[in-house]
């Protein structure tokens, strides 16, 4: 049969076989580094699931330096990475860099939840397509619309991916509040019936934009982040302020409640009679 004789909303039909053709081949790595907690790892297991375009590797060391990242990439043949690194046990961060574009940048992770955590309503297929949400604030800096290009060049699975299913049943929302970047996933109900979260939840805090991928010039700085060190070092300051001031209030007490006694035995002990002559 000739190709214009068949119907075009037919998945048959030339045309559609072509729109499906796997043409973006961009893959993404996700991997972590050594000691990292096991909320982050799982968080890293979750978006691997909803992300049918990612490899993953072997835990890194960070002792080699971020630049060997690249050379892993290229051998994976991805021009993404998503790398989780630990500080401290406590403090996690997120490198996301694309390769193509020729910059990175650094977040740091707060309020991570998973979705063996929340256990959530919503659900969807683990590799079907994500619809990318933004809010409006990320059209008005040139930093955010950076974030914006790397989220959507990261987290948006290529059209015809052979892992993926041609299904789009979820949405990735990004939103920015109190200068933080909040991710959420979230289920499209049938039937105009709304959405429901499905999980997992972060909420990244812009550190640094990198004019390179893990190397070159910083072309943006967060003005208003303090490293988490230097937060723990005012909040115990805080505390043993508070310590003292109550230590200061308590002596005060004492030595008003001594006094007041004081005068109390000096009144009882004294028994002056003055007559006239």
């Amino acid at each position: 049969m000739p190709a214009e004789d068949l119907d075009i909303n037919d998945p048959s039909h030339p045309t559609k076989k072509r729109a499906l053709k796997w043409k973006r081949k961009s893959r993404v790595l996700m991997l972590c580094s050594r000691r990292v907690d096991y909320r982050s790892r799982h968080l890293m297991k979750n978006l691997i699931k909803f992300l049918p375009h990612s490899k993953t590797d072997s835990k890194f060391d960070r002792k080699k330096g971020l630049n060997e990242l690249n050379e892993t990439a290229e051998i994976k043949n991805c021009s993404k990475i998503m790398y989780f690194e630990s500080h401290k046990l406590k403090d996690v961060f997120l490198y996301m860099s694309d390769i193509k574009l020729g910059y990175s940048a650094v977040f740091l992770l707060h309020n991570v939840c998973t979705m063996e955590e929340l256990k959530l309503t919503g659900n969807c297929l683990k590799t079907s397509r994500a619809v990318l949400s933004f809010g409006t604030e990320f059209d008005g800096k040139p930093h955010l619309n950076l974030f914006k290009e790397m989220f959507v060049s990261v987290f948006s699975t290529p059209v015809g991916h052979p892992k993926s299913q041609p299904f789009i049943d979820h949405v990735f929302t990004f939103s920015l509040v109190d200068d933080k970047i909040w991710f959420r996933n979230y289920q499209i109900l049938p039937e105009n019936s709304g959405l429901a979260e499905v999980g997992p939840r972060m909420v990244l805090e812009p550190v640094k934009i990198f004019n390179g991928s893990f190397s070159g010039s910083v072309i943006y700085k967060n003005p208003l982040y303090r490293t988490p060190n230097t937060l723990r070092r005012f909040e115990k300051l805080q505390k043993q302020r508070k310590s003292h001031n109550r230590l200061v209030e308590q002596l005060a007490t004492r030595t008003k409640k001594k006094k007041k006694a004081a005068l109390l035995n000096f009144d009882a002990d004294a028994d002056f009679i003055f007559e006239d002559e």
